[in-house]
Order: structure tokens, then C-alpha cells, then sequence
């Protein structure tokens, strides 16, 4: 399950792994960890990381969520047989 992304102001972030929603743009990333004071986002179909400020991240539906999962196990071609 998700872990949900503390309120703005908050001085933690989320937990790598877990999906977030960058509410600037709408891109979906799962939590790589952190570049100073930013949250650094990884695709889930790949490409390069970006980084995001806490405060402009909000915790991935589960649905979204589930669809990120789904790109990056696609990615990785081991889909359950």
C-alpha cells in the first residue's frame, strides 16, 4: 500500500519506492530519493530522473498507481505467464 505524502511544509518526504504525482506537470514517478532539498521521480517506462520540491507531490492513485507498476513491469518483459 502506499504510503501517503505528508502535507506541504511537512520537513519529511515520501519513502523511495512508493508512486508519486509531480502536480506541476502530472507526471507519475516512483520515489528515488532525494537531491538536497528536491525529491528525485523515476519514470516508470524509464528515462531520466527529475526532481520535484515536496511540496508539489502528491501521493499516486491507486490506480495510477497500478498503471505505472503494470508500464514497469512491461518494460522489464517479465510479465506472469
Amino acid at each position: 500500500m502506499l504510503e501517503p505524502l505528508p502535507q506541504p511544509g511537512s520537513e519529511s518526504g515520501p519513502e523511495p519506492g512508493a508512486f508519486a504525482v509531480d502536480v506541476r506537470d502530472g507526471r507519475v514517478g516512483r520515489v528515488a530519493g532525494r537531491a538536497g532539498e528536491d525529491v528525485r521521480l523515476r519514470p516508470p517506462g524509464g528515462g531520466p530522473e527529475w526532481s520535484c520540491p515536496p511540496d508539489a507531490l502528491r501521493p499516486a492513485p491507486p490506480g495510477v498507481a497500478l498503471r505505472a507498476r503494470v508500464t514497469e513491469i512491461n518494460r522489464e518483459g517479465q510479465l506472469p505467464r
